[in-house]
C-alpha cells in the first residue's frame, strides 16, 4: 500500500513540476514578448521623437534709451506694467531744448527778413531797368525827330545857298538858314549822346540787377541751413518725451525722477510676449531628420502637466560655439572632437498660449516629431 501511495505521489509531483515549468515558460515568453514590444515601440518612438532639455523661451527685447541728455522730470510706468505702443513712458526736462528751438526760430526769421530785403531790391532794380528802357525809347524817338529836323534844315540851307547866289534872297536870310542847319546838327549830336547815355544806363542797371539776383541763391541756402537747424532743435525737443516702441511689459527699469541721464543711456526694456519663440539646442547628431514645419511638443518647467505645441521654424546656420566670443580653432593642433549643439528656432502655434503666460528665459523640454 505504501508503495502504491508513494508512486502516485511521485507521479503527482512530476505533473505539478511540469505544469509549473510550462507556466514559467509561458510567463517568461509573455514577459519577453512584452519587453520586446516595449523596446520596439520605445526605439521607434525615440527615432521619431527627438527630445532635448537644453531649450528656453526667447523673445524680442526692446531696450528703451534716451536720445538726449537731461534731468528726468516724470515717469509714467512702473516695473512689470503692460504698455501699448506709443504710450508715454518718461519725460525729460525740456527747458534747455525749448531755448534752442527759439534761438533757431529767431535765426530763421532773420534770414527770411534778409530774403525779403533782397527781393525788394530785385523788384526795385527791375523797375529802374524798365524806366531806363523807357528813357532809351524816348531818347531814340527824339533822336529820330532831331535827324528829321536836320534833314529839313539841310534842304533849307541848300535852297538858301542857291537863291543867295542868284541874289534872290538877302544875306541875312541865308545866314538864318545856315544857323538853323548848324543848330539842328548840334541838336542831333546832343541827342545821340543822350541815346548813348541811355544805353549805358540800361547796361549798368542790368549789371546791378544781376548782382542783386546773385544774392538770392546764397540767401536761400542760408535759409535752408537755418530750417535744418530748427528742425534738428525741434526733433531734439521731441526726444524729451520717450514713448514705448511696442506693446509689452516693462522690465529692468533703472531710472527715477530727478536722475541726470545721458544720451544713449538705457532706461528700461519693453518685452512683448505675444510673439515669443523657443530656442532648442540639439546635438548635431540629432539633426539628420529635422525639417522646418515639423510639429514640436513643448513642456515648460514652470507649468508641469501642461503641454504647448509649436513647429520648427528654422535651423541656425552654425553651431553655438562658432558664434561665441572666442570660437574654436580646430587647426591649432590640440583639436578634441566634441559633439556640438546647433540652435533650432521653434515658433508656437497660434492657439497654444492664448494667455501669454510664457516668459522669456523659461526652461523648457522640446520634443520634435520628425515623422
Amino acid at each position: 500500500m505504501k508503495g502504491d501511495f508513494s508512486g502516485e505521489s511521485n507521479s503527482f509531483s512530476g505533473e505539478t513540476n511540469s505544469r509549473r515549468l510550462k507556466l514559467a515558460i509561458i510567463t517568461f515568453s509573455i514577459v519577453g514578448l512584452i519587453g520586446a514590444l516595449t523596446l520596439f515601440f520605445y526605439l521607434r518612438y525615440k527615432s521619431t521623437h527627438i527630445t532635448t532639455d537644453n531649450a528656453y523661451v526667447e523673445g524680442s527685447i526692446h531696450i528703451v534709451a534716451s536720445k538726449v541728455s537731461g534731468t528726468v522730470s516724470a515717469i509714467h510706468v512702473k516695473d512689470n506694467q503692460y504698455v501699448k505702443k506709443g504710450e508715454l513712458l518718461v519725460e525729460i526736462e525740456p527747458s534747455d531744448y525749448e531755448v534752442k528751438v527759439r534761438e533757431a526760430e529767431a535765426g530763421l526769421n532773420a534770414e527770411r527778413e534778409k530774403l525779403k530785403e533782397i527781393n525788394a531790391r530785385i523788384e526795385a532794380a527791375i523797375r529802374q531797368l524798365d524806366e531806363a528802357k523807357a528813357r532809351y525809347e524816348a531818347q531814340k524817338a527824339n533822336l529820330a525827330l532831331q535827324r528829321a529836323n536836320l534833314s529839313q534844315a539841310e534842304l533849307d540851307l541848300k535852297r538858301a545857298e542857291g537863291l543867295f547866289k542868284k541874289e534872290a534872297i538877302s544875306k541875312a536870310q541865308y545866314d538864318r538858314a545856315k544857323t538853323a542847319y548848324e543848330v539842328a546838327l548840334a541838336q542831333v549830336k546832343a541827342q545821340e549822346e543822350l541815346v548813348r547815355q541811355a544805353i549805358s544806363a540800361i547796361e549798368a542797371q542790368r549789371a546791378l540787377l544781376k548782382q542783386v539776383e546773385s544774392l538770392r541763391p546764397l540767401q536761400m541756402a542760408n535759409i535752408r541751413q537755418k530750417e535744418a537747424i530748427l528742425e534738428s532743435a525741434r526733433l531734439r525737443q521731441s526726444y524729451t518725451k520717450i514713448f514705448s516702441p511696442s506693446d509689452g511689459y516693462i522690465t529692468k527699469k533703472s531710472v527715477e525722477i530727478g536722475n541726470q541721464i545721458r544720451e544713449g543711456q538705457p532706461l528700461m526694456a519693453v518685452v512683448p510676449l505675444e510673439n515669443v519663440w523657443i530656442v532648442a539646442n540639439y546635438k548635431e547628431t540629432q539633426l539628420s531628420k529635422m525639417r522646418p514645419g515639423q510639429r514640436v511638443k513643448i513642456k515648460v518647467d514652470t507649468y508641469p502637466g501642461r503641454v504647448f505645441w509649436g513647429r520648427v521654424d528654422s535651423i541656425m546656420a552654425g553651431t553655438g560655439a562658432v558664434f561665441s566670443l572666442f570660437p574654436p580653432e580646430n587647426a591649432t593642433g590640440n583639436y578634441v572632437k566634441v559633439v556640438q549643439r546647433i540652435p533650432v528656432k521653434i515658433v508656437l502655434e497660434g492657439n497654444t498660449d492664448p494667455e501669454h503666460i510664457l516668459r522669456v528665459g523659461m526652461s523648457v523640454v522640446t520634443t520634435i516629431i520628425v515623422e
